[in-house]
């Protein structure tokens, strides 16, 4: 009589790789989420707290249960969209992935707070010329990402970087941007489509999820 293989043992959700672990969160498999909560929820955690300890001092232990309970609505909303755009060929980790969109959540969430009455007038009184609606948080947020998109600016060139300078930083016009830099308004226009394909690779190589993604979206 044949001897038929043993099947391997069944292994509990807590062996699973981060791969099985996200392939029977994707089939919406109950105990697959259940487990995905009981890793990584300490992390996610760590992430609202960090962000928020430098931009929302007087946020409550209420508003970080909000905002955990508002990345798990990121995390399932349209069909788990942005789990599904997790690429572990890119080298990172599902553990830094769920990381990034919580420290996305929480610039979303304190953004939002941000505009609320109440905090408007904590953070002072409006401008009196009416020359910009932007809190103090709103440009603390702005020079965080312009601080990590200059990480990736390190290896663009000189005429690149200032390229970006002119377009995006200063927000000149495609007509003023190739009388700066004595170039053709077809240069503007195609200069400015390698190096939004250009950035958005390098972002992506790191997270497609950046919260710098956004500076290079329009």
């Amino acid at each position: 009589m044949p001897v038929l293989a043993r099947r391997p043992p069944a292994t509990t959700p807590a062996d699973w790789t981060e791969r099985q672990l996200l392939r029977r969160v994707l089939r919406s498999e109950e105990r697959a989420w259940a487990e995905m909560l009981r890793r990584y929820r300490a992390l996610i955690y760590r992430c609202i707290t960090k962000v928020i300890g430098k931009y929302g001092p007087s946020m409550t232990n209420a508003d970080v249960d909000e905002i955990f309970a508002e990345v798990l609505l990121n995390l399932l909303r349209d069909d788990m969209r942005k789990l599904r755009l997790y690429n572990p060929a890119r080298g990172t980790k599902l553990s830094s992935w769920i990381g990034m969109i919580s420290i996305n959540s929480t610039y979303d969430f304190l953004r939002g707070v941000g505009r609320r009455p109440v905090l408007d007038r904590l953070d002072g009184a409006p401008d009196p010329h009416g020359e910009s609606d932007r809190t103090p948080l709103d440009m603390l947020i702005e020079k965080e990402r312009w601080s990590a998109l200059n990480v990736i600016l390190a290896d663009f060139s000189d005429k690149d970087r200032r390229f970006l300078a002119l377009y995006y930083a200063q927000g000149l016009e495609p007509e003023a941007v190739a009388s700066q830099m004595s170039i053709s308004l077809k240069t503007v226009y195609s200069k400015k489509h390698k190096i939004r394909a250009h950035l958005r690779r390098c972002i992506g190589s790191v997270c497609h999820e950046s919260p710098i993604a956004d500076l290079v979206a329009a």
